[in-house]
């Protein structure tokens, strides 16, 4: 865990409590990935000069802009019209308060997010149009942003000495939002260069003044910062904080420093950093974060090292090494059908995943799959709505439409998954098909980034549909990174696909795991065998709990066996089933969740009870609509020693 401290990020800093795992054992060793073969004299003849550095097309280009499709001349020139002339929203002090005072960090982020937004969108539309038309709003935003105090989130303030409620501006610190809002100041003063003496020739020197005051110089200085990973001694499983700050910080500091040797030393330690995050990775990369979250964890990573690649004139190339190759694939092994993807932890089960990082990573590492996967998720949108976001991600898209609207188009849809390190697997009928079933499941330990307590948990799809779930999270609210987060129902095994004992749920903390895992995989079945008695707290009085998941795909069917021994007769035994379906009892031993698939189950041990569960959180309504089905199958009175059996079949 990291240390506690006012100068780190912690938990309530949306970097999560309990973040030791058993990867902490590979950041020990610690990977040398990126800066192992360089030192700051080599990387100094090898980036290329800040001054000579032409990563994109700048507003003076104007072949290279006017050769864009029209479709995009005209989505952005209209978004930036939405915006020309209008009132920048406030963020007063009072509003900065909420989070400390009522946990609410929506709102604020509301108005932030609307302000980089129109910030963002009046620079495309100006570097598109090229007349000066925007360059006014342009500097508001920009002077505007300039006077904001912190340009982070309220919720990421623990780290200031003065801990949280209104920022100490006397103490820059960098989260992953002071660090987004210095990348897009930076990618502006490089877009519009010498245009924006033309509004005031202290407008790019006041851009300067504050990327360095903020974040170059704190990042140079200080190694204390959680997502780092560089504090002495520090052994932090880091998660996607690390790689997405870091993509930003190597913009910055790429764009704007203009002392080289610090400029140099700014690349190299953010090679290091990033060194650090590889460390606590297993081999076979997965992220226990969840797909969600890759975008902004292996994602990322790919936004730091295309920029390492371009600086360098392509000599900085590390897409060759195996766990960057991998950490890039698990973006379609967690992928299900279309827009739904397994998510375990904070995760959302529907993720709109940016098709052409994808794409282009996958060109990259030379994998055909995710390259596919690219194109189709950018081809299920129109060239315009898949575009915005950060500049960083928006710069590329725009200049390489050509290359992924002439790439193959393909979803994956990999028959068998087995992700040994974070002991996720996945199942289908066949390679390539959404048709039939498919099954997700995991084994793991209670202390992973983002974290449920979910050790066993599974998810059952039927054609690709959702038919037995993970529910995901709620909006973000101060309880969420707290002390308090395992009171949110959406975190306890008793609401994911788990038994609960005598009443008794699943426990936070690394020692809550998973033991005596197996998989094993082949034409007629895929497996997970694992005992989630540790997952348990001691109070649960259990000696086993070996649960079996299986894939028949000879007999076109999923298996759920439980097998337990208690040191003693407990109350109930619970097996809880999560749905977005509407349940009904079809049978003495059978219930149908309509739509999707059928649940056997043995009447003769378990009772069946359906809990209608209604969905007032906005994010989680999004993905299931007003109401989900909680199943609960229980043996009221159960033996010491016992055995379940479910059976799920499609409908």
């Amino acid at each position: 865990m990291w240390k506690s401290s006012r100068r780190q990020f912690a938990a309530q800093s949306a970097m999560l409590a309990a973040a030791t795992t058993p990867q902490a054992a590979l950041a020990q060793a610690g990977r040398t990935i990126l800066a192992g073969s360089y030192s700051p004299e080599k990387l100094a003849g090898i980036l290329t000069p800040r001054q000579q550095w032409k990563p994109y097309p700048t507003l003076s280009d104007r072949a290279a802009w006017q050769a864009l499709p029209e479709p995009i001349h005209k989505a952005l020139l209209t978004a930036g019209e939405s915006y020309l002339g209008k009132e920048w929203p406030a963020l007063p002090a009072t509003l900065f308060l909420e989070y400390k005072r009522i946990g609410n960090r929506s709102h604020f982020e509301q108005y932030w997010n609307l302000r980089r937004t129109m910030l963002r969108s009046l620079v495309m539309a100006e570097c598109v149009e090229g007349k000066g038309r925007f360059l006014d709003s342009v500097a508001n935003g920009i002077w505007t942003t300039c006077e904001e105090t912190f340009w982070g989130y309220p919720a990421h303030l623990g780290a200031q000495k003065a801990g949280s409620g209104l920022p100490d501006a006397a103490e820059p610190i960098v989260d992953l939002f002071a660090a987004e809002t210095s990348a897009l100041l930076s990618w502006t003063h490089y877009l519009l260069d010498s245009a924006l003496d033309k509004v005031s020739p202290l407008l790019a020197p006041r851009i300067e003044l504050e990327v360095n005051r903020r974040v170059l110089t704190p990042n140079f200085e200080r190694v204390d910062f959680g997502w780092m990973g560089l504090a002495p001694g520090g052994r932090a499983s880091l998660n996607n904080w690390t790689p997405w700050i870091n993509s930003n910080w190597l913009t910055s500091a790429l764009l704007l420093e203009k002392d080289g040797k610090r400029r140099t030393a700014a690349v190299y330690k953010s090679m290091t950093s990033l060194d650090r995050f590889l460390s606590g990775y297993y081999p076979d990369g997965g992220c226990d974060e969840g797909p969600g979250y890759w975008d902004r964890a292996g994602g990322s990573l790919f936004d730091c090292l295309e920029l390492l690649h371009m600086a360098s004139g392509g000599k900085l190339d590390f897409f060759g090494d195996p766990l960057v190759r991998e950490i890039g694939r698990y973006v379609y092994r967690a992928h299900i059908n279309e827009n739904w993807f397994t998510n375990f932890a904070d995760a959302s089960a529907q993720v709109s995943i940016n098709g052409d990082m994808v794409f282009r990573y996958g060109r990259r590492i030379g994998d055909a799959r995710m390259q596919a996967l690219g194109a189709y998720a950018a081809a299920s949108s129109d060239d315009a709505s898949a575009l915005g976001g950060s500049l960083g991600r928006e710069l590329p898209a725009l200049f390489n439409l050509a290359a992924i609207h002439a790439a193959p188009k393909a979803q994956p849809l990999l028959r068998d998954v087995w992700m040994p390190g974070i002991q996720v697997m996945a199942a289908r009928m066949t390679e390539g098909s959404a048709k039939g079933l498919y099954l997700a499941a995991q084994g793991g330990h209670n202390a992973e980034s983002h974290n449920h307590n979910d050790v066993g948990n599974f998810m059952v799809y039927a054609d690709g549909k959702p038919a037995i779930i993970d529910i995901g999270v709620e909006t973000y609210s101060a309880k969420t990174f707290s002390s308090k987060r395992y009171e949110i129902w959406t975190m306890q095994s008793a609401y994911h696909n788990l038994p609960t004992i005598g009443g008794v749920m699943q426990a936070a903390g690394r020692e809550y795991a998973a033991s005596d895992v197996t998989y094993r995989a082949d034409d007629s079945a895929a497996e997970l065998s694992l005992n989630i008695a540790k997952a348990y707290p001691p109070q649960a009085g259990l000696e086993s709990w070996k649960r079996t998941l299986k894939f028949d795909r000879a007999n076109r069917r999923i298996e759920v066996l439980d097998e337990y021994a208690m040191k003693q007769a407990s109350g109930p035994l619970t097996l809880t089933l999560m749905t977005p379906c509407r349940v009904t009892q079809s049978g003495p031993d059978e219930l149908t969740l309509a739509g999707a698939v059928k649940v056997l189950y043995e009447s003769r041990a378990l009772t069946p009870k359906i809990e209608e569960v209604e969905v007032s959180d906005g994010r989680l309504q999004r993905v299931w609509g007003a109401r989900l089905y909680r199943i609960l199958l229980t043996a009221e009175k159960p033996a010491p020693h016992g055995t379940f059996r479910v059976r799920i079949v499609q409908v």
